[in-house]
C-alpha cells in the first residue's frame, strides 16, 4: 500500500487469519491492488455509511448454488440447450427478456409437482446466505432478493434465509403443466434498478447505504448503481461492473466487506 502512496497502520482483525481492515489516508485505485492482492478478496471504499441499510440481492448462483431453470430443464430433458441460453444471457451476450421467453417455452407442458421435486433435490444455499441476511437483519438492514428467476423458489428461498420480501417472474400453469409462459411484464435488469430506487426512497436512506449483489449481466444496473455494487463469483460483466468482487470467499465475505467482525455474525 505505501507504494501506491497511501500509509497504513497494523491491520485490524475481523477474524483472525480470515479478514483484516487496513484503514489508510490517500488516494490508491483498485487497478493499482490486483498486483498484490490478486489472492485474495479485497473492498477498497470508504469509511463512511460502511455498514449498510439495504441489501438486493440475486437469487440464482448467488443466494442459491444453481440456475433453477436449468435445473427445471433436466426433467424436461433438456437442460443443455436451456443452461447453453442461460450462460450466454449471464455474460450479458443476448438479450434478457428474449432469452427468459425462449427457455421457458421449452418448459412447456412440464408437471407443476417437478418445481417441488427440484427445490427438495436440487437448490442448495450458497454458504453463508443465512447468517449474511440474518446478521443485516439483527443491526436493523432491510433485506430484499430480486430474481429473474421463479416465485416458487423466491418464496421459499426468502422464507429459508429470512429475506424481508422477493420479487421475481411467476410461471403459468394449465391443468397442473406448465404452458411455456410467464407472466408479464418480465422482472429483469431494469425492474431490479426499479426495486433499489423504491426501496431507497421508501426507507428514506442515503444511496451510499445500500449494497447489491449479484453474478450475471442482468444484475448491472443495481451493482452500478447501489452504494456498494458486488460481483459474486461473477460473470466478466459484472465483475468489471461492480465496485468489489468476491471471487474465493463465501457470502459472509460481504459482512466482512461492512466490518462485521466474526463475533458479530448471527444465525439462529
Amino acid at each position: 500500500m505505501q507504494a501506491h502512496g497511501a500509509e497504513t497502520g497494523a491491520p485490524v482483525w475481523l477474524r483472525e487469519g480470515v479478514a483484516a481492515d487496513l484503514i489508510f489516508d490517500g488516494t490508491v485505485q483498485p487497478e493499482n491492488l490486483s498486483d498484490i492482492l490478486n489472492d485474495v478478496d479485497y473492498c477498497l471504499q470508504p469509511t463512511l455509511h460502511r455498514r449498510k441499510k439495504l441489501l438486493l440481492a440475486d437469487m440464482d448462483s448467488t443466494i442459491i448454488t444453481v440456475e433453477c431453470i436449468d435445473e427445471l430443464a433436466d426433467y424436461a430433458g433438456v437442460k443443455d440447450k436451456v443452461s447453453a441460453i442461460t450462460e450466454q444471457a449471464m455474460r450479458g451476450e443476448l438479450d434478457f427478456n428474449e432469452a427468459f421467453r425462449a427457455r421457458v417455452a421449452m418448459l412447456k407442458g412440464l408437471e407443476e409437482s417437478v418445481l417441488q421435486r427440484t427445490f427438495d433435490e436440487r437448490v442448495t444455499l450458497t454458504p453463508g446466505a443465512r447468517t449474511l441476511i440474518q446478521t443485516l437483519r439483527q443491526n436493523g438492514a432491510y433485506t430484499a432478493l430480486v430474481s429473474g428467476g421463479f416465485t416458487f423458489f423466491t418464496s421459499r428461498v426468502r422464507d429459508s434465509v429470512g429475506f424481508h420480501m422477493h420479487e421475481s417472474n411467476e410461471l403459468l400453469f394449465e391443468n397442473g403443466r406448465l404452458t411455456g409462459e410467464a407472466a408479464e411484464p418480465i422482472l429483469n435488469s431494469a425492474a431490479k434498478l426499479d426495486n433499489l430506487n423504491r426501496l431507497i426512497a421508501e426507507l428514506g436512506i442515503d444511496r451510499q447505504q445500500s449494497v447489491a449483489i449479484g453474478d450475471g449481466a442482468n444484475d448491472i444496473p443495481m451493482i452500478e448503481a447501489a452504494g456498494l455494487g458486488v460481483a459474486f463469483h461473477a460473470k466478466p460483466k459484472a465483475n468489471e461492473a461492480a465496485d468489489a468482487t468476491i471471487r474465493f470467499g463465501d457470502l459472509t465475505t460481504l459482512l466482512y466487506y461492512q466490518g462485521y467482525t466474526y463475533t458479530e455474525f448471527f444465525s439462529d
